[in-house]
């Protein structure tokens, strides 16, 4: 049984892939039975996942090893995204990413080490060893899984890219096997009315339509009584063997009368278009009630390669007196599939609905710079910050900014402005701007500061406020007192907290000299590890400064001992 599923699995992904890529080159880059907490194009928040996610069975440190022989092309640590990543070049025109990793391999390490102590910075930047710095043979240990990083528990980040285009391509085209007997799962179907005389139930506005499930992977919705031009979207998922996450899809498609009108895959894309997913989704209802509707049409401002031969972009026109089904096809990549089908009557009625014209006194033009002004706010709105003209809410009422809903999606950054020239100079340290869409966990917005105005550049609407930050940040020792011997200790920890503004910095020594300190953000935690340095004498002084968005700072000190 197990190996009809293998041959399967290997059946389908020959049959996607067409033997475009090499199938056979890359190793898996664990020793462990693969299992995924994410897949390819995965819809994330504001854009596709660039690879799949790797569960390393809830552990860190496991070897990662090399898939291809090549060479380390490009390293980079950083406090958030990939965290800890690794780039290896390879001789066939791929590059493979291996991001969240605990540590690289002791060269490499070593090397990245000497660049933090000379920058005297944890995070490096995107660092480009030469060529034949670092040979890398097919199957060596690179590295060791980890947690670093935008991770939200331990896994393996990893990707395969078109080395000259610098595209991500689905890993699972490479040979990666992964067990998928289970079809994706649909939860929501949304219907939308496209034109101005287009009704769904006698109305003009999207609806929730109710479906059911009539067979293993098969479901009906009821019917639908419809006129003029629609379109359709769906909140979908799949599941793999042996995991619970839920999963994104590979690919939609939309039968019209049995005729093929919509179809996209997430085959491949590039990091500039993944903001369009934002066109994909309906991005109102995602930021209401956080469930991703994919809608199978294409927006006008949609710029996503992943479309094939649509049909009038995906939308359907649907005319009096005639009768049609929809049929909507989610698969995942081992071609297991679920197919809704949803029967529409064309019905014409004069009785419509109609949608209550949207006007306030903020019209935004999306092809012109815009500039508004209440009392001491200022918003403005470069060329194309906005898919499409709208108008927009905008009122201050005691210093808060309603700059409309958080639900349209922007294209480009706004900046938005306070005057602050009524605050005294100690004040407007103390002041930074902040974002209120949970109003009771104020979340701090980079903040540039001018003598008479604070501003800050963004691509959230929503509600924003000037919030006062007097507090230093926090700092506690642990497992460790003042005077104490430390001789077997591997590590020195402290945990920093600041309840405001939130960390921005901090800087260790000891004896005098700049110490790195790996910040785990997750927990708040700093850690030092002995192994970095060789410590001369017994005696040694730790001190660390730490700091916050408006510069509030807070020092600790401590003496600790250790046998040479």
């Amino acid at each position: 049984m197990k190996s009809a599923v293998f041959i399967l699995i290997l059946l389908s992904s020959v049959c996607y892939s067409q033997k475009k890529y090499p199938e056979k080159y890359f190793q898996s880059p664990l020793d462990i039975p693969l299992v995924l907490a994410g897949t390819f194009g995965e819809l994330r928040s504001n854009h596709f996942h660039a690879g799949v996610d790797i569960k390393t069975q809830g552990k860190e440190g496991l070897k990662v090893y090399a898939v291809a022989g090549g060479y380390v092309s490009r390293i980079k640590i950083q406090q958030y995204g990939y965290g800890k990543a690794i780039y290896i070049t390879h001789p066939n025109g791929y590059t493979s990413v291996f991001g969240h990793l605990s540590k690289f391999k002791k060269e490499i390490e070593s090397f990245i080490q000497t660049i933090q102590y000379k920058k005297e910075r944890y995070e490096t930047g995107n660092i480009y060893p030469k060529e034949g710095q670092f040979t890398i043979k097919k199957g060596e240990v690179i590295a060791f899984s980890g947690d670093t990083g935008g991770s939200g528990a331990p896994h393996l980040h990893f990707e395969i890219r078109d080395t000259k285009t610098e595209k991500i391509i689905n890993p699972l085209f490479f040979g990666l096997q992964i067990p998928d007997a289970l079809a994706p799962t649909i939860r929501t179907l949304k219907i939308y009315p496209l034109s101005k005389g287009a009704r769904i139930y006698q109305q003009n506005t999207s609806t929730t339509v109710p479906f059911k499930k009539i067979a293993k992977r098969k479901y009906t919705a009821e019917r639908v009584f419809a006129n003029g031009l629609i379109g359709f979207g769906i909140n979908v998922y799949d599941l793999l063997n042996g995991a619970q996450n839920k999963n994104g899809i590979y690919s939609l498609e939309m039968l019209v009368n049995g005729k093929r009108h919509y179809y996209h895959d997430v085959e491949t894309f590039s990091f500039s278009e993944s903001k369009f997913l934002n066109l994909l989704i309906d991005y109102e209802y995602y930021k209401k009630y956080k469930r991703k509707i994919q809608k199978l049409f294409k927006e006008e401002k949609n710029k996503l390669s992943i479309y094939d031969n649509l049909i009038n972009d995906g939308k359907v026109n649907i005319q009096e007196g005639l009768n049609y089904v929809i049929e909507i096809i989610a698969k995942d990549f081992q071609g297991n599939q679920s197919i809704l089908k949803i029967p529409i009557i064309g019905q014409s009625n004069n009785a419509i609905l109609k949608k209550e014209k949207d006007t306030t006194n903020y019209k935004i033009i999306a092809n012109n710079f815009q500039k508004f002004t209440e009392k001491n706010v200022t918003i403005a709105f470069p060329k194309n910050t906005f898919y499409a003209d709208t108008f927009i809410d905008f009122k201050v009422d005691a210093g808060i900014a309603q700059v409309h809903m958080p639900i349209i999606p922007l294209d480009k950054s706004y900046t938005l402005t306070f005057n602050v020239s009524k605050y005294a100079a100690l004040e407007k340290e103390q002041l930074y701007i902040a974002n209120l869409e949970y109003p009771k966990y104020p979340r701090y917005v980079y903040t540039k500061k001018k003598d008479s105005t604070f501003y800050t550049t963004t691509k959230t609407l929503g509600t924003y406020t000037l919030r006062k930050d007097s507090l230093s940040p926090e700092i506690k020792m642990l497992y460790i007192v003042n005077n104490q011997w430390i001789s077997k200790a591997k590590t020195l920890k402290l945990k920093i907290s600041d309840s405001d503004s939130g960390i921005n910095n901090w800087s260790a020594t000891i004896d005098g000299k700049w110490a790195l300190m790996r910040y785990n953000h997750k927990k708040n935690i700093l850690t030092y590890n002995f192994s970095d340095k060789k410590l001369f004498g017994s005696k040694h002084i730790f001190k660390i400064v730490v700091s916050d968005n408006v510069g509030n700072t807070s020092e600790h000190s401590l003496t600790f001992f250790r046998k040479i």
